[in-house]
């Protein structure tokens, strides 16, 4: 006996990698519905190689008698919805930023903090992680584990698909219009996003940091420790998918660089791609469509007591957003809610 699930935002470019994701991981389910705005009802979107969806109205869905719904709409309307499913006995998985900090609420990384998935129960609803979030805590959970982190800088390379399909659209006709002369329209970014680099996403904040900027330190303390220092620089840059990040550490015990990457290697959701020869590391380029959180660079940081750096790659739209919220769901059925064959 499968589940029922649920797909709301399918359209979009994380719902489409979701539905992508459970039909590439075979997910025990006996139906899968796809879910959107009513600009959308009517329209067909893949599920696997020879399956399409047909999108049904997000608005007045009853969700009696579904399992799990796998949100990725956008935040005011998660906040809408993701309750009511709730309400209905449907437990949510939710990618947007609105649950991620309710306490009451678990935010969780598999590779991470799978025992958080239990507290799902208060409220039947799951928080995704910030994408650039998801990629650094796999990382830093088994050097974390292995010496103790107290200190975390990290520069952020994020690809503009983390800002939705129209942003993808703008670099794409922006890219264009600088080859042909054409006058260049900006309406997803605060600057030219073609062959520039953006350090603002999301609100700026009274301090001077932005909101995926607090988002990377509170969400990392959240998930793996409260006493974990964080300091980002979050950057747009013109590519298309993939993150990658520039990340220092500061541990509280030594560790050398050969003790990390033997540390990673045995880490799940990692590879390390780790060579000082020209291509010996991954870029985003390369990372696109991959499950793995690529990592490479890995080198002591002599200016700081205890210091390592490394340079970090993942899919925002696989690892970063759908294949996270998958692994949740999964590891859900598995430990808490598995159905009688």
């Amino acid at each position: 006996m499968g589940y029922k699930v649920a797909v709301v935002g399918a359209t979009g470019n994380v719902g489409r990698e979701i539905l992508t994701t459970l039909a590439e991981r075979e997910f025990p389910a006996d139906e899968v519905v796809a879910l959107a705005s009513v600009d959308s009802v009517g329209k067909e979107v893949s599920f696997g190689d020879d399956r399409t969806l047909e999108v049904g109205a997000l608005d007045g869905f009853d969700f009696e008698g579904f399992d799990i719904a796998l949100f990725s709409p956008g935040a005011k309307v998660s906040a809408v919805h993701a309750p009511r499913a709730a309400a209905a006995g449907c437990v949510v998985v939710d990618n947007t930023s609105h649950f991620r900090m309710e306490p009451d609420v678990p935010l969780v990384v598999p590779e991470v903090n799978p025992e958080a998935i239990g507290g799902y129960a208060k409220r039947n609803i799951i928080a995704n992680p910030n994408c650039s979030t998801i990629q650094m805590v796999v990382v830093l959970k088994p050097l974390h584990d292995l010496a103790r982190i107290k200190r975390v800088v990290v520069a952020t390379y994020q690809s503009v698909s983390g800002a939705g399909r129209e942003a993808m659209d703008e670099l794409f006709n922006q890219t264009r219009a600088i080859y042909v002369n054409d006058p260049i329209k900006r309406e997803q970014f605060t600057k030219q996003m073609a062959f520039n680099v953006i350090p603002h996403i999301d609100d700026f904040l009274g301090d001077g940091s932005t909101r995926e900027e607090w988002k990377m330190a509170v969400e990392t303390q959240k998930i793996l420790d409260p006493s974990i220092k964080v300091a980002a620089t979050c950057v747009r840059v013109p590519v298309f998918i993939g993150h990658a990040e520039a990340i220092n550490l500061a541990f509280e015990r030594p560790i050398t660089a050969a003790a990390a990457r033997a540390a990673l290697k045995q880490a799940p959701g990692i590879s390390v791609i780790d060579y000082r020869v020209d291509e010996g590391y991954v870029t985003p380029v390369e990372c696109v469509g991959e499950d793995s959180v690529y990592v490479g660079r890995i080198r002591v940081d002599k200016t700081v007591k205890n210091g390592l750096s490394l340079w970090v790659v993942a899919d925002n739209l696989r690892k970063g957003a759908a294949l996270n919220a998958v692994q949740i769901a999964e590891e859900l059925i598995r430990s808490y809610m598995k159905k009688a064959a």
